[in-house]
C-alpha cells in the first residue's frame, strides 16, 4: 500500500504573507481531509514548498498525478480508485474467439488478465490494440450498426484504490464543456458514455427524453461533471489549475547516449541516493475565486498525460489569417450564426478543411442557409478522408456533406451553385482586407472569391509547452510538434507508457484516439501497468522484510 502525503500549496520566490485563510489554508485543509480520508490516518501539516527546497521537504510522492480532467482522465481515476470490470455471468459475446479468451479467467477482472493476448486478432477504428479490446468489450460489434450491451459488469475493490491527483483548467469534462453553444450533435449518447454510468438512464434521471441517439456537447459535458460527482471521485479533481512545469527531479549527468542530461537540483551539493530517478516535479498555479493566480508544486512517482488535442487551432499561416472575420473554432463560427451575422448574406462562408469539424460546420451553414464555399487539399476520392471510414448507417449527415464534396464541386463552366460548392485540391493563398480570398489549384490557376466569413478547421495541436521541447521528443517524429493524426505521443502498445519516457504515460488523442469510445482503452492499459508494478513493489517489500528466507 502505498502512504502518501503531498503538498498542493503556494510556493512563491519571494517574502509572502501566510495569513490568508481562503487560499493557502483552504487548499491545503482540503487536502489534509482527502489523505486522511483515504489513507485512514493523520496527516500532519507540512511546510510550504520553497522555490528552493529540498527534497526532504516533501519526501513522499503521490503515486500518480493526471494532467487532464476530460474523459480520459475521468475514465482513469475511476479505474484508479479500484473499479475493476469483469465479466458478467450471463454474457455471451458475438465475438467467439474473444469470449473464448474471456472464460478462460473469468474469475479475474480485466486488468488482471493478459491485455496483449486478449486483443489479439481484433479489429477496429483505433491504432491501439488495447483501444480495439476495451470497446468491443463495452460495445460489442458497434461498428456493424448493433446496440448490444456491454459484456462488463464493474466492482469497486477498494484495495486497489491508488493514490492520485487529476488537475485540469475547468470543470470535470475538459474540452467538452468549451463546445457549449455549439449548434451541431455528435456521435451516439452511448458511444459518448463511460463506464457505470449509461448515458441513457442520466439522461432520464434528469426528467428529459432524448428525441434521437445524438446529442448537443452541453448535454455530454454535463453528463461528464455528473459522472465525477456520482461516482464519488471529486476528492481526486482539482479545478482551475493550469500547469507550467513537468520534470524530472534527478537525471543522470551522462545518459547512455552520452549527452548531457538536465539536473534540476544540480546547484544543491547533495548526494544521488537522496533523489528518486522516477520522480516528477510538477509546478503551475490554481485560479481561485477572486481571479488571482496562486502557485503550486507537487511531486508523483507517475505523470499521464490525457490533455487532448483541442489547445491550439492549426493554422493556415497565410497572409491576412488574422481578420476579424476569419474564424479557426467551431464555437466562434456557431456564435455568429447564433447571433444572425451571417444570415441573409449573399457572399458565402469559406470553410478550410476536410475533417469531421469542417463537416459540422458546412452543416451548421448549410442548414441556416448560409452559402458555402469549402476548400480542402485532398482528392474526393482520397482513401484516408475521415468520411471513408464512418459506416452510412450510422453518420448520415456526415455521408450527406461527403456526397456534396464530390458532386458539387466548381467547375469554369458552372461557377459557384447558389448553396454549396467544393474546392477539392485547392488551397488557400491570402485573405484580403476587403473580405476576400485567393484560392489556387494543384495546377496554380488562382481565382478570387469575396467572402461574409471564413472558418478555418484543419486540425488542433496540444499544448505540451510544459514539457521539455513542448513534448515534441515524445512523438514517433521527434522534430514534428505532436498531433493526433500525423505525430501521435509513441507508447507502449499496452501499457500506454511512452517509449522515450519512463513512467510518464498518454492517452486519448494525444495517442491518436480521438472518439470517446477509444480512449477509455488507454486507462485500462495504464492501470494495469500502475497495478502490476505496484504489486510487484508489494512483493519485494515482503521479501526484503522477511529476510533471506522470504518470511516476513
Amino acid at each position: 500500500m502505498y502512504i502518501c502525503c503531498f503538498v498542493f500549496v503556494p510556493y512563491f520566490p519571494f517574502k509572502r504573507n501566510y495569513s490568508d485563510p481562503e487560499t493557502e489554508g483552504e487548499i491545503f485543509n482540503s487536502l489534509v481531509q482527502y489523505f486522511g480520508d483515504n489513507l485512514g490516518r493523520k496527516v500532519k501539516a507540512m511546510p510550504l514548498v520553497e522555490e528552493t527546497s529540498l527534497l526532504e521537504d516533501s519526501s513522499v510522492t503521490l503515486p500518480v498525478v493526471v494532467i487532464g480532467n476530460g474523459p480520459s482522465g475521468i475514465c482513469l481515476s475511476y479505474m484508479l480508485s479500484g473499479y475493476r470490470p469483469y465479466l458478467s455471468s450471463e454474457a455471451i459475446h458475438p465475438n467467439t474467439i474473444l469470449h473464448s479468451k474471456l472464460e478462460e479467467a473469468r474469475h479475474l477482472s480485466i486488468v488482471d488478465q493478459d491485455l496483449e493476448y486478449l486483443s489479439e486478432g481484433l479489429e477496429g477504428r483505433s491504432s491501439n490494440p488495447v483501444a480495439v479490446l476495451f470497446d468491443a468489450l463495452l460495445h460489442p460489434d458497434a461498428d456493424f450498426g448493433y446496440d448490444y450491451p456491454s459484456i462488463l459488469h464493474w466492482k469497486l475493490e477498494q484495495h486497489h484504490y491508488i493514490p492520485h491527483l487529476v488537475l485540469g483548467k475547468g470543470p470535470p469534462g475538459g474540452a467538452w464543456h468549451n463546445m457549449e453553444g455549439s449548434m451541431l450533435t455528435i456521435s451516439f449518447g452511448n458511444w459518448m458514455e463511460l463506464p457505470g454510468l449509461k448515458f441513457k438512464d442520466w439522461v432520464s434521471s434528469k426528467r428529459r427524453n432524448l428525441k434521437g441517439d445524438r446529442v448537443m456537447p452541453e448535454e455530454i459535458a454535463r453528463y461528464y461533471k455528473h459522472y465525477v460527482k456520482v461516482m464519488g471521485l471529486q476528492k481526486n479533481f482539482r479545478e482551475n489549475t493550469y500547469i507550467t512545469s513537468v520534470s524530472r527531479l534527478y537525471r543522470d549527468q551522462v545518459d547512455n547516449d552520452g549527452q548531457d542530461r538536465d539536473i534540476s537540483t544540480q546547484h544543491l551539493q547533495i548526494e544521488k541516493s537522496k533523489f528518486t530517478k522516477r520522480n516528477w516535479e510538477i509546478r503551475g498555479y490554481q485560479r481561485i475565486r477572486d481571479g488571482s493566480h496562486i502557485p503550486f508544486c507537487l511531486f508523483a512517482e507517475n505523470v499521464a498525460l490525457a490533455t487532448g488535442t483541442l489547445d491550439s487551432p492549426g493554422r493556415l499561416e497565410i497572409d491576412g489569417e488574422d481578420f476579424p472575420f476569419v474564424f479557426h473554432s467551431m464555437p466562434e463560427f456557431g456564435a455568429a450564426i447564433s447571433k444572425g451575422q451571417l444570415c441573409g448574406k449573399v457572399d458565402p462562408v469559406l470553410i478550410v478543411g476536410s475533417g469531421l469539424t469542417a463537416a459540422d460546420a458546412v452543416l451548421c451553414a448549410y442548414n441556416n442557409n448560409v452559402p458555402v464555399i469549402h476548400v480542402f487539399r485532398r482528392r474526393v476520392t482520397d482513401p484516408s478522408l475521415i468520411f471513408k471510414q464512418l459506416p452510412k448507417k450510422l453518420y448520415p449527415e456526415y455521408h450527406k456533406v461527403y456526397h456534396m464534396m464530390c458532386t458539387q464541386s466548381y467547375s469554369l463552366d458552372s461557377n459557384l451553385l447558389s448553396d454549396y460548392t467544393s474546392f477539392p485540391e485547392h488551397h488557400v493563398l491570402s485573405f484580403k482586407s476587403d473580405m476576400k480570398c485567393i484560392l489556387q489549384n494543384i495546377s496554380g490557376l488562382k481565382k478570387i472569391f469575396k467572402l461574409s466569413a471564413a472558418v478555418v478547421l484543419i486540425g488542433s495541436h496540444p499544448n505540451l509547452s510544459f514539457l521539455k521541447e513542448q513534448g515534441c521528443y515524445l512523438g514517433h517524429n521527434s522534430s514534428q510538434p505532436i498531433t493526433c493524426k500525423g505525430n501521435p505521443v509513441e507508447i507502449d502498445a499496452y501499457t500506454y507508457e511512452c517509449v522515450k519516457e519512463a513512467n510518464l504515460f498518454a492517452l486519448g488523442p494525444l495517442v491518436g484516439d480521438n472518439f470517446v469510445r477509444f480512449l477509455k482503452g488507454g486507462a485500462l492499459g495504464v492501470t494495469r501497468c500502475l497495478a502490476t508494478r505496484q504489486k510487484k513493489k508489494k512483493q519485494h517489500l515482503f521479501v526484503e522484510r522477511g529476510g533471506g528466507d522470504g518470511i516476513a
